[in-house]
């Protein structure tokens, strides 16, 4: 019997059957952020990096030994600027990468 190659009508047909029966589409699991600290006395904590001006959006200034987590490889670093977790608010920011130590200390 011949093999029955699906066209992409066929496929957007699937994708609303899927959207009316109010399914959620698949998505990509993110990557849990890998627990460390912050190492610097202090770090600024901005809330969005513009590639054009640097962090914007101060939210807070993080001390030293603040629970915080950054996985290297997966989050990423702009000009320096990591994307962290601050896990006292329990939200994400940009900080400075050379801020963030103790790896798996906690």
């Amino acid at each position: 019997m011949p093999r029955r190659i699906h066209t992409g009508v066929t496929a957007l047909a699937i994708g609303a059957a899927t959207v009316a029966l109010g399914a959620a589409p698949a998505h990509a699991d993110p990557v849990v952020p890998r627990h460390a600290i912050v190492v610097c006395q202090s770090a600024s904590f901005y809330a969005n990096y513009d590639s054009a001006g640097g962090p914007t959006g101060l939210k807070r200034t993080l001390e030293y030994g603040n629970k915080i987590g950054h996985t290297p490889g997966a989050h990423p670093v702009y000009n320096g600027w990591a994307a962290s977790f601050d896990f006292g608010p329990n939200d994400w920011g940009y900080l400075r990468a050379e801020c963030i130590g103790g790896y798996d200390s906690w």
